[in-house]
């Protein structure tokens, strides 16, 4: 019963919806009483053999009188209970998913997102059915099985009401015995859920990858095996599970045998009626659910609980990156102006004993253009993640305008930055929804300038749809030039004063990424720029460039500047262009 004291501050705040239909329940459970004291009724009649039609009809008036009043109890009591659990499922599912907006980068680095998917579906759906079927199932069990004892004392008789219900407590006590594995049981379920669900959404979502290598076969025996540990641990809770129902039969069978046995010995020394041990049968009929009822409801609330305890632990969660310095005065204005870049170190997370930015220091002026290169892991990235507010645990200082970022609202620092990823995302819908996508209220005019600007206009004009064109999940139908285009017209429809481009010309051609870098040119005469590449082409016409290897900067100027100290910079412009002419001449 754990489960409904962790969700008493909801049945707290939904107290008047439930004391409703909990009253309505009761109503229901104490109506069907009345068809087996009819019919009880009606046998001691045919058994005197004194039964009028007049009294035939109005017995069978009265039944059907009370189905009309179970049919109006049963719809007010269902419209507030399975209201109630619906709107838990709102509740917990917008906070989820609010948590999950939240939630920093190294939240999604713990946990995978098809673990994710099925903490905001299999669990919440667990725990909705507790404040739905649970509460039913309780109420319901309870004063069906009280009220039906009751009946069962008063219209028939106390002493065989005592000696049937004797095996109940039986069942009670392995109700207890069993709830406790349940629900460990329940939590290795879930858990083994989760993983298969993030295994099939990782497997859909790579399967290029799974096909191009002609992996298929082994993912899908890899998929199988997972899918057959599943089912072994579930098998776990089917056992403890099904272990309810073969006690409740059994004990229903004694409760029957019990019935009939002392109850035709009473009949027989005229102690009852043939019309009493009638209804007194019918009323173990009633009693049949509320037996079942406790195995059924063990089942919900146990995996109700487990599940539960995962959302809360997921929710208990707390993100690094907080607004609680935060100045809220600061508005769109105060933020432009010089960006400062000053780290003296920044460690990951995860890894504190080893520094991935050392003594890395810039000034960018509105207008100014700032190239970041070196080889892979040489900590370009990792600028631009502490520029995003990714991470805020660094010695130094990131400053904006003279406000230091971790002072400005996450909001509104985020709105004065456009970020353009060399692995973009685009959603499954038109072209024209996911370049408005950072401007909803853009018009079809701005949309097509932008375009323009990317060099994708013409792109666009050639598909079957223009703009209107359904580019699939995540860009399935664009060419990999094509989604980095649609991705830097929407950062571009943004209007921001920072836009980063992170290796986002990679998939394009030279001649396409010269007419996009001049196109920016014009476009941010007054914003700055950030370029990180690994082709050093698209920094050439940048103010400042920053050559990085290990974290640190090692060479730093303009174009010409770094090419006259003939360091890596030099050396790797020569290589590039010599690789680009090889390339021009093999084309030939």
């Amino acid at each position: 019963m754990g489960i409904f004291k962790k969700l008493g501050w909801f049945f707290k705040k939904e107290k008047k919806r439930y004391i409703i239909g909990i009253t309505f329940l009761a109503l229901t459970s104490f109506a069907n009483l009345v068809p087996p004291r009819v019919l009880g009724l009606m046998a001691d009649q045919l058994d005197k053999g004194k039964i009028s039609w007049g009294q035939y009809g109005m017995l069978i008036l009265a039944v059907i009188a009370t189905a009309i009043v179970l049919y109006i109890l049963r719809y007010f009591w269902r419209k507030q209970i399975w209201g109630g659990a619906a709107q838990l499922e709102r509740q917990i599912r917008s906070k989820l998913y609010s948590h999950f907006m939240d939630m920093d980068r190294t939240f999604y680095q713990r946990h995978r997102t098809g673990d994710l998917m099925a903490h905001a579906t299999n669990d919440v759906s667990a725990i909705q059915n507790v404040a739905g079927d649970g509460v039913l199932t309780l109420v319901d069990s309870l004063v069906m099985g009280l009220s039906t004892m009751i009946a069962m004392i008063v219209f028939v008789d106390f002493r065989l009401t005592i000696i049937a219900l004797l095996p109940l407590p039986f069942l009670a006590w392995d109700a207890k015995k069993l709830g406790d594995r349940l629900h460990d049981a329940f939590d290795k379920s879930q858990a083994a859920f989760s993983r298969l669900n993030n295994k099939t959404q990782e497997s859909v979502s790579g399967i290029k990858v799974l096909k191009t290598f002609g992996q298929g076969k082994e993912d899908t025996a890899s998929f199988d095996k997972m899918v057959d540990q599943t089912i072994k641990i579930n098998k776990r809770v089917f056992v403890w599970n099904c272990l309810f129902d073969p006690l409740g039969t059994i004990i229903i069978g004694l409760t029957y045998t019990i019935t009939i046995i002392y109850g035709s010995l009473l009949v027989t020394n005229k102690v009852l009626s043939v019309g009493q041990l009638v209804s007194f049968v019918a009323y173990i009929g009633n009693m049949v659910w509320p037996m079942f009822a406790i195995g059924y409801l063990f089942n919900i609330l146990e995996r109700g609980s487990a599940s539960y305890d995962r959302v809360e632990k997921l929710l208990n969660e707390k993100s690094l990156i907080t607004d609680k310095h935060a100045d809220n005065s600061l508005t769109a204005k105060d933020l432009r102006g010089n960006l400062d870049f000053d780290i003296k170190r920044f460690a990951y997370p995860d890894e504190k004993s080893v520094a991935v930015l050392k003594n890395v220091k810039f000034l960018l002026k509105p207008g100014q253009t700032l190239g970041l290169v070196g080889r892979v892991g040489s900590g370009k990235t990792t600028i631009i993640q502490l520029l995003l507010r990714e991470f805020d645990q660094y010695d130094g200082e990131i400053s904006l305008n003279g406000h230091d970022i971790r002072n400005i609202p996450l909001n509104s620092l985020l709105r004065q930055i456009s970020y353009v990823p060399q692995n973009n995302y685009l959603f499954s819908t038109s072209i024209q929804k996911n370049i408005s996508f950072s401007n909803a209220d853009a018009e079809n005019s701005q949309i097509i300038e932008v375009a323009k600007k990317s060099d994708l206009h013409n792109d666009i004009l050639q598909m079957p749809r223009s703009y209107n064109t359904l580019v699939g999940e995540n860009g399935v139908s664009l060419s990999g030039g094509q989604r980095q285009r649609i991705s830097i017209a929407r950062a571009l429809l943004k209007q921001s004063q920072i836009l980063i481009l992170d290796d986002a010309l990679s998939a394009v051609d030279a001649k396409t990424e010269s007419e996009i870098l001049s196109s920016l040119r014009k476009e941010r005469q007054d914003k700055t720029t950030i370029i990180a590449t690994h082709r050093l082409t698209s920094v050439k016409n940048a103010d400042m460039i920053l050559v990085l290897k290990n974290g640190q900067v090692i060479e730093r100027g303009t174009h010409n500047e770094l090419l006259a100290e003939n360091g890596w910079y030099a050396d790797m412009w020569q290589r590039q262009e010599l690789e680009d002419k090889v390339g021009e001449s093999n084309n030939e």
